[in-house]
């Protein structure tokens, strides 16, 4: 696509799928949603139990009795792969006396036995043994008392629930998202970075954060040559389900440095020409000729390094840089080579204070582990990472999510003075503004697509 585009609405026609725009009600956001106790629980009985939930790994629990267990505010789940192969999920609780069945992140068992009295649920959450059964009044609870199991679904790669057992299907909860993500073929890549960090600030605030690009320019200097940050030459989306999607041109400088004494060809760009075989020298003077030469470069190199899902990309997807949110929690970046998770869970009973996930998920390319970088540095393609978990502050999370964090915990502060009276967003901060407004749909009873209250909307 030559260079000559000039605004936003010529660079559209480069997607045919660009999302329609909802209208907005002109939510205020006061300060309060994000450290009172009355809105968390809100937020907790009519949003989170109601929405699609990506928790655990498809990968990560490969055998029969394998699971994942996953802490989700005050609620736990278990995610175990059964002999069918298939996953099933369930409440992380014994039907006795409530309680926890297992505390391991993961691990592998024949069965469940509850560690309080001993009762015994199978893989598929049937209890089959309970001491003394003739001792109960009710009846032998065997067969009876079984584990609560909740939707549960598979895609890219991942394992995602709901704790609605009248939700709709998750291809409809990810609307355009689904065939998007289905090009990259992520169910195969591995995870290289893992980090799990008990942040000082409401859930809300990491994932404000990740819904606009306005603080890239003030927050993250260093990008400014890498990627095309100027709202004007950014497309920002907004899903009728509640998600979003920023798409941002990579591949050639960023127009912000056109007039000014900076080099167009910065080192950031003149790595990526070395990686696909091409010498910035060649650029010179036609700068802006990049992208589309670094994406046929792409198109030849990618299966030969074992990239084969590079065939599946439109152009633009190979170079370009498309940041998603998913509604309530999850922020990810992919690129053709990488996917950057983001993740924000609220505390279990502190609306001040989350857990934050920032991990790194890549492609393994065929016999060349040099290729398997990201943003935080070489990874190696041998070794696929187990979390590591911290409070912020014990140690660094990589230049830009520090960046990101350190700004939102004063950001937390400052939503809690009497001299912040809501918020006063610009046209490219609005994903926050429809976030919130989905927020509210869930905790008044409505799908954010269609209006319609909830339980009409799972019919």
């Amino acid at each position: 696509m030559s260079e000559t585009i000039t605004n936003i609405d010529e660079w559209r026609k480069e997607d045919a799928d660009a999302w329609p725009e909802p209208e907005f009600r002109g939510h205020s956001i006061p300060g309060y949603r994000y450290s009172s106790t009355e809105f968390f629980e809100k937020e907790w009985e009519e949003m989170w139990t109601k929405v699609w939930l990506l928790l655990g790994r498809a990968n990560e629990i490969p055998e029969v009795g394998d699971y994942q267990m996953e802490e989700v505010g005050p609620e736990s789940i278990l995610m175990v792969r059964q002999p069918d192969m298939s996953i099933k999920a369930f409440y992380n609780v014994c039907q006795h006396r409530a309680a926890r069945l297992v505390f391991n992140d993961v691990d592998n068992v024949d069965a469940f036995i509850c560690p309080y009295h001993g009762w015994r649920f199978e893989l598929d959450g049937e209890l089959t043994y309970a001491r003394d059964a003739e001792d109960f009044p009710e009846g032998d609870p065997c067969g009876k008392m079984n584990l609560i199991e909740i939707p549960c679904e598979e895609f890219a790669g991942f394992i995602w629930v709901n704790m609605n057992e009248d939700c709709e299907s998750l291809q409809e909860y990810l609307g355009p998202i689904w065939d998007e993500w289905s090009r990259y073929e992520i169910d195969d890549w591995k995870r290289y970075v893992a980090m799990t960090v008990n942040t000082p600030v409401n859930w809300k605030v990491t994932l404000d954060n990740f819904n606009e690009s306005y603080h890239l320019p003030t927050v993250h200097p260093q990008t400014e040559a890498r990627i095309e940050e100027n709202y004007r030459y950014t497309q920002f989306d907004m899903a009728d389900e509640g998600h979003a999607r920023m798409w941002m041109r990579g591949g050639a400088p960023s127009r912000q440095l056109i007039g000014t004494d900076r080099p167009l060809m910065n080192p950031g760009l003149e790595d990526q020409l070395n990686r696909w075989g091409l010498d910035a020298k060649d650029f010179e003077g036609r700068e802006f000729e990049t992208r589309e030469a670094i994406q046929n470069a792409m198109r030849e190199k990618g299966p030969e390094m074992g990239y084969d899902h590079f065939a599946n990309l439109r152009d633009h997807q190979l170079t370009d840089t498309y940041h998603y949110f998913i509604f309530p929690n999850f922020a990810v970046s992919v690129w053709a080579d990488g996917f950057h998770f983001l993740r924000a869970t609220p505390h279990p009973t502190d609306p001040t204070k989350s857990v934050f996930d920032n991990w790194w998920y890549a492609p393994v390319p065929k016999d060349n582990c040099e290729q398997v970088r990201t943003i935080l540095g070489p990874m190696d393609a041998d070794v696929e990472v187990e979390p590591d978990r911290f409070n912020y502050g014990d140690k660094s999370m990589g230049l830009l999510i520090d960046q990101d964090i350190g700004v939102t915990g004063g950001q937390q502060l400052g939503l809690r003075s009497r001299g912040f009276k809501g918020v006063y967003l610009a046209k490219q901060e609005h994903r926050i503004r429809r976030y919130h407004e989905v927020i509210d749909d869930y905790i008044e009873g409505r799908r954010p697509h269609g209006g319609k209250p909830v339980a009409e909307a799972a019919e």
